[in-house]
């Protein structure tokens, strides 16, 4: 089973202190984080992410600490937690039988899927996921040192001591090949039909032309300082066609005529290198000596600029990847978010991805609701790791704000008050790499149907028969026997200001469509009496409006001595 880990090795976004665009501000890195150990395909050795299917596939060598078991072959990893996806544990041997073998060098990939890869001691083969037996050839010539992709379709160039020969990937057949002056390894680039091949033991750098297949350029390396070491390794970039030269603790970068153009130091030992963008990979090795200088038992990731040769990030430490056992390898996703370096020495391939501020993909939006309703504002964000939400308000229009208790969910619902209306609301995202918001949003809430308070619209039912019913400052009374007017209260509300908008019943109550509060109850706006319908005008309607007044005054003195409440009722 894979080991994950949530590594406390996390590099937060350096923070500066300084404006945007201060000259003296230091630049801003990135950073990253391990977020997995994969200790499932025995003793690593090379690694590659598929370009098309966007596979992980890790050629490996026997775990020397699993002795029941033999784990060589070419392994397909799942990308997230390392599970086991498919595994080659088979290629044909000297004799063309099929045997377990390990998978030293991965040369690149089949389109589509699947992978051309080189396995002892002269074998070259082909696999894809689901393979349990991999297609392959035994070389004639000398044991291969190395592997690259061919120039052409459907051939591998491969190095054999002092020689660098195309071969047909199906058969074997050798179509063309170079000797050169001392071995190497090799990397090339196709974009500019050339082919850089290192002779470290010279301290020389030939550029092969792949038109001619010739040695068009030969660049002296610099002299090593300390041991000259014959590991490392060569590279190009395919942006930019640089040539990077890995030797000891340094890299050479020569530009894609030869040309110097920098080198780029570390403590560790520079093991290999993988390009995305404007991004350089570095594996790096801890040398693996208590007594060597500088040992500390741990290898590192370090990313820099292709251009600058710069340092674009904090180095990643890596506890424990050691070179006696063999050298580390890496790849990386298009996009540069995951990373996957190897470690032979512990028989892990660890997963590390880049931390990325969060980015807002959904915001709340306006709301207007009335006092009582459900309020949920919504928003999103997308960051790694995975943004951590808080919901923030403000009571003063955005001058400050304050976090919201418990709210630490993508939607933050709550009931709605009165009080909470011109209140604005904001999400807040963050994680190691940093901080986003949403922008404010405003909540209007409008006062509950009827709830009007003083001066606002009464909601009486109308009074009973001979009982006028009380909308007054907006309250309620029970409907009479008789059936007073249906919208009473309300009907003097709007006229009165809720301060008396009395209704009537059968005994001298409004009319249907209630009573006007302007004089404080009495006949309603069409005049009409509950009891025989007929329609009161002028003088009529006026001492209408005068009695039920004075009516009123009197019944709500007698209340008034016999309860405290607005709405009691005397029995």
């Amino acid at each position: 089973m894979p080991l994950l880990t949530a590594s406390a090795l996390t590099l937060a976004t350096l923070t500066t202190g300084f404006a945007p665009g201060d000259a003296n501000a230091p630049e801003e890195k990135d950073s990253y984080r391990r977020t997995g150990d994969f200790t499932t395909a025995g003793k690593p050795l090379d690694v590659l992410i598929h370009p098309d299917s966007k596979k992980l596939y890790v050629g490996s060598d026997d775990d020397a600490g699993t002795a029941d078991v033999n784990e060589m072959g070419l392994y397909v990893l799942d990308r997230a937690d390392g599970t086991v996806r498919g595994r080659t544990s088979k290629a044909p041997g000297s004799t063309g039988v099929p045997r377990e073998s390990a998978v030293h060098r991965i040369a690149g990939p089949l389109p589509g899927d699947g992978v051309v890869f080189h396995y002892p001691l002269k074998g070259l083969g082909t696999a894809k996921d689901g393979d349990t037996e991999a297609k392959g050839v035994w070389l004639a010539g000398a044991k291969v040192t190395d592997v690259g992709p061919g120039v052409t379709e459907g051939t591998t160039l491969v190095a054999q001591g002092t020689a660098l020969t195309e071969v047909e990937t199906a058969t074997g057949k050798v179509e063309r090949s170079l000797a050169l002056p001392g071995a190497g390894r090799f990397a090339v680039d196709a974009e500019r039909r050339a082919v850089w091949w290192t002779d470290l033991a010279q301290n020389k750098l030939y550029r092969v032309d792949t038109a001619s297949f010739t040695v068009a350029k030969t660049v002296e390396l610099p002299v090593p300082q300390g041991a000259e070491g014959s590991g490392g390794f060569t590279a190009v970039d395919p942006a930019t066609g640089s040539v990077w030269v890995g030797r000891q603790d340094e890299v050479m970068v020569f530009g894609p005529d030869g040309a110097p153009r920098g080198t780029v130091k570390d403590t560790d030992l520079a093991r290999d290198v993988a390009f995305d963008g404007a991004r350089a990979y570095i594996a790096r090795q801890d040398v693996g000596d208590p007594g060597a200088p500088g040992y500390d038992g741990r290898g590192s990731l370090t990313v820099v600029d292709t251009i600058t040769l710069k340092d674009v990030a904090e180095p990643l430490p890596l506890p424990g990847n050691e070179a006696q056992l063999g050298s580390a390898a890496v790849t990386v996703a298009p996009g540069g978010a995951e990373v996957f370096v190897t470690s032979p020495a512990q028989g892990r391939v660890t997963r590390i991805e880049r931390n990325t501020p969060p980015e807002i993909t959904e915001s709340p939006e306006d709301l207007t609701v009335t006092a009582g309703s459900d309020v949920t504002f919504t928003a999103k964000a997308k960051g790694s790791p995975e943004p951590a939400v808080r919901w923030q308000e403000s009571t003063d229009g955005g001058e400050s704000w304050r976090p919201v208790e418990g709210a630490t969910d993508p939607s933050y619902t709550f009931k709605s008050l009165a009080s909470h209306d011109g209140y604005r609301y904001r999400a807040e995202f963050t994680n190691d790499a940093g901080t986003a918001r949403t922008e404010p949003v405003t909540l209007t809430v409008r006062a509950e149907p009827g709830d009007g308070g003083p001066g606002g619209p009464g909601t009486g039912d109308g009074g009973t028969g001979g009982d006028p019913g009380d909308g007054s400052d907006g309250g309620s009374s029970d409907g009479g026997d008789n059936g007073g007017a249906a919208d009473g209260g309300s009907a003097g509300g709007d006229s009165g200001g809720g301060a008396s908008g009395a209704a009537g019943g059968s005994d001298g109550g409004a009319g249907s469509d209630g009573s006007a509060g302007s004089v404080g109850g009495g006949a309603g706006s069409d005049g009409s009496l509950a009891s025989t319908g007929q329609t009161v005008t002028g003088a009529a309607a006026l001492a209408a409006a005068l009695t039920a007044a004075g009516w009123y005054a009197v019944r709500r003195a007698r209340r008034s001595a016999t309860a405290p409440g607005l709405n009691s009722r005397t029995p």
